[in-house]
C-alpha cells in the first residue's frame, strides 16, 4: 500500500491486540505497512503475532495488564523509552452488565480503571514521546455509548463518555504541536463484549431494526477507518469522533 494511506515505516502500539476489534485493527495495520507493537493481556497475544508474521508482516508482542495501573504506565514508558512509536491505538476495554442499583463499587472501578484510566496513562505517556518529535497518531476507541446511555452497562457508558471527552481535550492540546488524537466509535459489532447481547434475541432483534445498513458490524469493519485516522491522509483532523456504525446514530 502506498501513498496516503501508507502505514509504511511506522511502528503501532495496538492495545487489546488479541482478539475482536484490535487484533483486526493489528492485522490491518500489518497489512497497510506498520510495525506493530501488539498489547495483551496475557501471552495469548503472540498467536496474533505469528499470524501477522507468517503472512510476512512484522510485529511483537507486549504482555501487560491494564488493570494494574502501573504495570501499564511502566510498559507504556519503556515503549515510548526505547521504540518510536508512531501510533497509539487505545483499544482494550471491558464490560460488566447488571442493573445499576446492584453495582458493587470493585466492578465500577474495575471498567473504569482499563477504560480510562488506562487509556489516559498510556496517552501521556507514549504521547509525550510523540510530542517531543512533534509527530504522531492517537486514536481511542470510543463507542456509540459514548453518546447515548445504555441499559444496565452505567460504568461502561460513563467510562465511554470520558473517552470522548478526553479526546477532545487532548486534541485542543496537541493539534498544533503534531499529535493527532481522534477517536473511533464503533456500533454493535460482532464480539465477545456484545455476546449477552446477541445471545438475548429480543434486543439483538431490537437492535438489528434499528441498523440502517442492516448487519451488525464485524471487526474488519473498523480497519480501514482506523488506517485511515492512523495515515497521512488524517493530517488535519483533530479531536475527531468517527461512527462507524452501519448509520445507527442516523436512525
Amino acid at each position: 500500500m502506498s501513498g496516503l494511506f501508507s502505514l509504511e515505516g511506522r511502528t503501532a502500539v495496538v492495545t487489546g491486540a488479541r482478539s475482536g476489534i484490535g487484533r483486526a485493527i493489528a492485522l490491518g495495520y500489518a497489512g497497510a505497512g506498520a510495525h506493530v507493537i501488539a498489547w495483551g493481556r496475557t501471552a495469548a497475544v503472540e498467536e496474533v503475532v505469528a499470524e501477522i508474521t507468517a503472512a510476512g508482516g512484522s510485529a511483537e508482542a507486549v504482555v501487560a495488564d491494564l488493570s494494574d495501573l502501573e504495570a501499564a504506565r511502566s510498559t507504556a514508558r519503556s515503549l515510548a523509552r526505547d521504540r518510536q512509536v508512531d501510533v497509539l491505538v487505545n483499544n482494550a476495554g471491558i464490560i460488566r452488565r447488571g442493573a445499576s442499583e446492584d453495582v458493587r463499587y470493585e466492578q465500577w472501578r474495575e471498567v473504569r480503571t482499563v477504560n480510562l484510566d488506562a487509556v489516559w496513562l498510556l496517552c501521556q505517556e507514549i504521547g509525550a514521546s510523540m510530542l517531543e518529535r512533534q509527530r504522531g497518531r492517537i486514536i481511542t476507541i470510543a463507542s456509540m455509548l459514548s453518546f447515548q446511555g445504555g441499559r444496565q452497562v452505567a460504568s461502561y457508558a460513563a467510562s465511554k463518555h470520558a473517552v470522548l471527552g478526553l479526546t477532545r481535550a487532548l486534541a485542543n492540546e496537541w493539534a498544533g504541536r503534531g499529535v493527532g488524537v481522534n477517536a473511533l466509535a464503533p456500533g454493535y459489532v460482532v464480539t465477545a463484549n456484545t455476546a449477552p447481547l446477541r445471545a438475548d434475541e429480543q434486543r439483538a432483534a431490537e437492535i438489528s431494526g434499528r441498523i440502517p445498513a442492516g448487519r451488525w458490524a464485524t471487526p474488519d469493519d473498523l480497519v480501514g477507518p482506523a488506517i485511515f485516522l492512523a495515515s497521512e491522509a488524517a493530517a488535519y483532523v483533530h479531536g475527531e469522533v468517527l461512527a462507524v456504525d452501519g448509520g445507527w446514530l442516523a436512525s
